[in-house]
């Protein structure tokens, strides 16, 4: 762990990652650790609806720094170390750790609302927070090329970005995997949301992106609003 920390934090300087990310990554690390060894402190701050309902709102802030293992960990800030200079350049470090912090908490808030009568209901991770992160780049860069695995050719981002939502309604719907799926798309949100806020601009020059990206989003709604999810 001490080596992939080594690593992540020895390109980020070479590549002049502003510091507001170096100290978000090294968070994650430290309280994860912290959470791999002892069990009390991870259960004390994961997210939990049961905590949550006691009052417990820390949680919906703190979960974000916890993950489950080595490689969530890994995942979750090497895709921040990849997608943050793109909303630094056009936010800068203020706004960016808003759009950050937002998406975090709108992530956990989506995960109460979707499974507010599921008392034992936990999760970790900052992918709500990511996925913030990546929905906003994708805002400011919406036809750049993405390379997934298993998919030999690029990909544009805004067709990620609402393959990826669809994805994440999919997942809502079917409970698949264990995976957050709605603190994800939560966090999306909160990350389109918070861009725009930020970020009047785009309205003149990427307004059909903005709505290609909205789709998802008015899909969701349809059907919670239909009782589909």
């Amino acid at each position: 762990m001490n080596r992939i920390l080594y690593l992540i934090l020895k390109r980020a300087r070479m590549s002049n990652i502003d510091i507001v990310v170096i100290v978000i990554i090294v968070a994650n690390v430290i309280f994860s650790l912290k959470g791999f060894n002892d069990f009390s402190f991870f259960e004390k701050y994961k997210f939990s609806i049961g905590g949550v309902r006691r009052g417990e709102q820390i949680r919906m802030i703190s979960s974000g720094f916890l993950h489950v293992d080595t490689m969530h960990l890994f995942f979750n800030m090497f895709t921040l170390y990849i997608f943050a200079p793109i909303v630094l350049n056009n936010l800068g470090t203020v706004k960016f750790l808003g759009v950050y912090i937002a998406s975090l908490l709108i992530g956990s808030l989506f995960s109460l609302f979707f499974h507010k009568e599921e008392y034992h209901y936990s999760a970790v991770g900052a992918s709500g927070a990511v996925s913030g992160i990546i929905y906003a780049a994708i805002l400011f860069e919406p036809s750049m090329s993405l390379y997934l695995m298993f998919i030999p050719i690029p990909i544009p981002a805004y067709i990620f970005g609402i393959g990826y939502l669809l994805y994440s309604i999919y997942g809502m719907k079917s409970r698949s995997g264990n995976i957050g799926h709605d603190a994800h798309f939560g966090g999306a949100v909160g990350g389109y949301v918070i861009t725009l806020l930020f970020a009047p601009w785009l309205f003149q020059e990427n307004m059909l992106m903005i709505i290609l990206l909205a789709i998802p989003i008015l899909i969701l709604f349809v059907l919670q609003r239909l009782g589909k999810l």
